[in-house]
């Protein structure tokens, strides 16, 4: 589960990279600017809730302990 963990995550920070460099200033509402724009929220939320399941995961485990 770690390494998916962390797999992930590396694919999303990859992905809101390469999304970054797609984003047009001029027009950033407009075709594949908006794209890329979906695309690095989309990320950042996969990110977000890969940290929460990490947290909880220790949650888990430290409740188990107790």
């Amino acid at each position: 589960m770690r390494i998916f963990s962390i797999i992930a995550q590396l694919v999303a920070t990859g992905l809101i990279i390469f999304n970054a460099t797609h984003v047009s200033l001029n027009a950033p509402f407009k075709n594949q600017s908006l794209v890329a724009l979906i695309t690095i929220m989309a990320s950042a939320i996969v990110i977000v809730l890969l940290q929460i399941l990490r947290l909880s995961k220790r949650i888990e485990k430290e409740h188990e302990k107790s």
